[in-house]
């Protein structure tokens, strides 16, 4: 099954009788994947009925013993599929967050900081409700309620604050830290054009206080770089709009002393995994009864 994932069945054929020694014919190899997939397919809806399932409070009124610091992120990546064109395809993940030590950037010292393991992942090619429900199962696999503490962090779509406030409503809240920054970059290059010195200089004496929490005020800053600067006012206020409107998720100093991680690339991460099984060269997937098939992985005549 792992190896049909990633390969084409005539090249996951090929491996199995390479690595491991194992016989079987192309054509077996995609019955047993078509077997086990429908049969994982059925596992995954039955958790998702589960963990999505009113539950009655318990009446021994035990309390579940607490598991550590949990985090959540989503994303979305583009997949090409027949009959539909480009779609997209919705990335989520859940994972620990734990110390680690790293060596800063500036200072050239060890400093602890909070970093995403044991990272599980769940996908889904339609709307964000359907995603939503194969999350939070996934969540609830991973003891969401037991955990110590929780986080989400991912970039600002609105999709994605959505299933947070109906799943996820009780975790920190981030928006990740490089997506924030490159709206800053874009800001200064709308106001001071793009490489400037004006802008680099902007650009640094802001990216500083946005770290520090400060939102708020690098919104009301592009506000007046907007009233200065008619040409660029319609996409000047939108940049504002964007800090103004998350200025609750961006408080990274304060998230990153207290060992949460600031970055959303372990979910980007796994969106580049699965894009990349979807988008190999002569690729070709539609959707047969809402399963998987591509053009050249085929069953065989």
């Amino acid at each position: 099954m792992k190896y049909s994932a990633k390969l084409s069945y005539a090249d996951a054929t090929e491996a199995l009788q390479e690595l491991g020694q194992i016989e079987i014919s192309e054509n077996s190899t995609w019955r047993l994947a078509q077997e086990w997939g429908e049969a994982l397919k059925q596992v995954e809806e039955r958790e998702a009925e589960q963990a999505n399932a009113v539950v009655e409070p318990s009446a021994s009124g035990r309390v579940a013993e607490k598991t550590g610091r949990l985090g959540a992120s989503m994303d979305g990546c583009m997949v090409y599929i027949r009959g539909e064109e480009w779609k997209e395809l919705k990335v989520g993940c859940i994972f620990a967050v734990e110390w680690t030590k790293i060596l800063d950037a500036h200072t050239k010292e060890a400093v602890d900081v909070g970093h995403a393991t044991k990272t599980s992942f769940v996908s889904h090619l339609g709307g964000p409700e359907t995603f939503g429900r194969k999350l939070w199962a996934e969540a609830k696999r991973r003891h969401w309620h037991s955990a110590t503490d929780t986080q989400v962090v991912a970039d600002a779509a609105a999709w994605i604050w959505n299933q947070v406030g109906d799943y996820l409503y009780d975790a920190h809240q981030l928006v990740d830290w490089y997506h924030a920054d490159e709206h800053l970059g874009l800001a200064a290059s709308l106001a001071f054009g793009q490489g400037t010195a004006q802008a680099q200089h902007w650009f640094k004496s802001n990216e500083t206080l946005l770290f520090q929490g400060y939102a708020d005020q690098i919104a009301s800053a592009i506000t007046q770089l907007a009233a200065e600067r008619p040409a660029q006012r319609k996409e000047l206020l939108q940049q504002a709009g964007y800090f103004e409107n998350h200025q609750h998720r961006m408080q990274y100093l304060e998230m990153r002393a207290d060992g949460w991680v600031i970055g959303s690339g372990m979910v980007e991460s796994g969106g580049k995994r699965f894009k990349d099984r979807f988008t190999k060269a002569g690729m070709r997937w539609s959707r047969i009864d809402e399963r998987w098939r591509v053009a050249y992985n085929s069953p065989p005549n």
